[in-house]
């Protein structure tokens, strides 16, 4: 047995509740999720201002970060929220943006106020990263016009220093990401933009006749490229968009992800964009990406016709080792999922949709947030998708609904999935449903959820699920590395997670790296591959606890 340097094991609780150390087995149909989100003190409505111009913004947000603000093991929720339209200026109280502290058992309070996060504009994204490596999670909020650097001054407050950081804004940005694309030990970030929009060029469609009027489709507007910040180590940026490489490609991008798809030790970008091609920007390690996503087979689906791609969340769903990628689009083009294919092709993907099941069971779903994790604990990644439909009105013209329940889809092992939503007890839940989070929000070792709606109160999913699978959660600290971890590559038995808190749509989710263990009764070895190249084995790591690890 290794000496356990640098690790800390911590035991949660022991309610009645949380002792999953004997037992059978859960089976897979063991899967309950409920709404606890007014119970917990959760009560936040996204504030989008619709109105009858249908002013293009209104139909994109909005995002959440779960992260531990605090320091105090629970994870935190940080909502977006939008503004009136057409000025985007945060015009009332019921526009701030929202700081939800967790104060342990499910319990929620409010300290927006007091954490000085009530912010500025129509924001749609966040992005929870510990960008100057001070041990305090930093915030990252992206929205139209006005884009916000928060540090985390590690008492409770935050201050704001986009300007003096030289984060820019002005442009129509969703989302963000944190990366150490130069594996100098300083998170970078990306800013996911969208498209050339503004109050004052925002065209009438619909149905002229009927006076029906509609958001108008993506294609009415021009692209814009991505932004891509260098940490220079003083607590501020430097814009090398161009210098990178991402400022020659212009898309429509929705959201990113971080992996090294194709193991060289760099993490690679993939960004999924609506209605034209999506983005994998290979790491050279010399500071450039190139853009392969033709070359690798995920810019489009084998229909050869770009999909509204939308949220998106890069993990190994089938166990071999390999990073794979899952993002949701609209009604009729199903939820693509690319199964990594570098073991025999380095640095290519192959379309798994229909095979994997996801085809038939998403086809006639709408989606906006993806998230890649283990729900039932039985050491596969299930899917879990937040729905809804982008047009309001859709009704109107189609066979359509355009508030949708949120969707699971349970991972059978052997490369398919079923359709889980009726018996975990999402079916009846609809809403305009966008970005999500996943977190132990509880510290019971099963992965609860949370979702944004616009216009109606947003959702926490508690796992209420059997448990009596068992299940490990790894937290790490880098030292040489970024203090996140950002980047590393964990490794329990047969399961890898890549640590990032990229993951869905307009959302982030900083709460370590889960792992569901089945009836495995421990202990079990963890190997940590961190992005300074160190690697770190622990050996006789008991289960259905939290793991910290420390890099050495």
């Amino acid at each position: 047995m290794a000496a356990l340097a640098g690790v800390a094991l911590i035991r949660p609780p022991l309610s009645a509740k949380n002792q999953a150390v004997g037992g059978a087995p859960r089976e897979s149909s063991s899967i309950r999720l409920t709404n606890v989100a007014e119970a917990a003190g959760l009560r936040f409505v996204y504030q989008h201002s619709p109105t009858p111009e249908k002013y293009f913004v209104e139909s994109v947000p909005g995002g959440v970060a779960v992260f531990d603000y605090n320091r105090d093991g629970r994870p935190d929720i940080f909502f977006t929220n939008g503004a009136k339209t057409p000025s985007l200026e945060k015009s009332s109280p019921i526009y701030s943006n929202r700081l939800y502290r967790n104060d342990g058992g499910m319990r929620f309070t409010d300290v927006t106020s007091a954490a000085g996060l009530s912010g500025a504009g129509y924001a749609i994204g966040a992005a929870a990263g510990d960008f100057d490596n001070d041990g305090h999670v930093d915030l990252f909020v992206a929205g139209v016009r006005t884009n916000q650097l928060y540090r985390n001054r590690g008492d409770g407050r935050f201050d704001d220093i986009t300007k003096a950081a030289g984060i820019a804004g002005g442009e129509f940005a969703v989302g963000g990401g944190w990366l150490d694309y130069d594996n100098d030990g300083l998170l970078d970030l990306l800013v996911v933009n969208y498209v050339q929009w503004s109050a004052d060029k925002n065209p009438s469609c619909g149905d002229e006749a009927r006076r029906i009027f509609i958001y108008c489709h993506p294609r009415t507007f021009p692209g814009l490229p991505n932004r891509l910040y260098r940490n220079r180590g003083d607590r501020t940026f430097e814009d090398v968009s161009a210098r990178a490489g991402l400022q020659a490609h212009v898309g429509k991008g929705m959201s990113a992800s971080f992996a090294d798809f194709d193991h060289d030790g760099r993490l690679d970008i993939f960004i999924t964009n609506d209605a034209v091609p999506n983005f994998l920007f290979r790491n050279n390690g010399d500071g450039t990406f190139t853009e392969t996503a033709l070359l690798a087979g995920v810019s489009v689906p084998d229909t050869g016709r770009p999909t509204s791609s939308m949220g998106v969340d890069a993990q190994d769903y089938d166990n071999d080792g390999w990073e794979d990628i899952q993002f949701t689009a609209l009604t009729g083009e199903t939820f693509p999922l690319f199964r990594n294919e570098s073991a025999r092709n380095r640095g290519t993907f192959v379309e798994a949709t229909q095979p994997s099941g996801l085809a038939a069971l998403t086809v006639k779903s709408s989606g906006w947030c993806s998230i890649v994790a283990d729900l039932d604990n039985d050491g596969w990644k299930d899917v879990f998708t937040a729905n809804s439909h982008v047009n309001d009105r859709i009704g109107d013209f189609e066979a359509l609904e355009f508030r949708q329940p949120n969707s699971l889809f349970l991972n059978d092992g052997h490369g398919r999935f079923r359709d889980a939503t009726t018996e975990a007890g999402l079916a009846g839940t609809l809403a305009a449903h966008r970005g999500c989070g996943v977190a132990d929000f509880n510290g019971d070792g099963r992965l609860d959820l949370v979702v944004v709606s616009l216009g109606s109160a947003a959702e926490l999913w508690q796992n209420d699920s059997s448990p009596s699978s068992r299940w490990l959660i790894v937290r790490l600290a880098g030292t040489k590395s970024n203090r996140d971890g950002i980047g590393a590559r964990v490794i329990v038995g047969n399961q890898v997670r890549t640590m990032t808190t990229a993951m869905g749509y307009a959302s982030s989710s900083h709460a370590g790296l889960h792992f569901g263990l089945g009836n495995q009764a421990g202990p079990v070895r963890v190997e940590v591959q961190w992005p300074s190249g160190i690697r770190q084995t622990i050996d006789g790591v008991e289960v259905n606890r939290v793991l910290d690890v420390t890099e050495r």
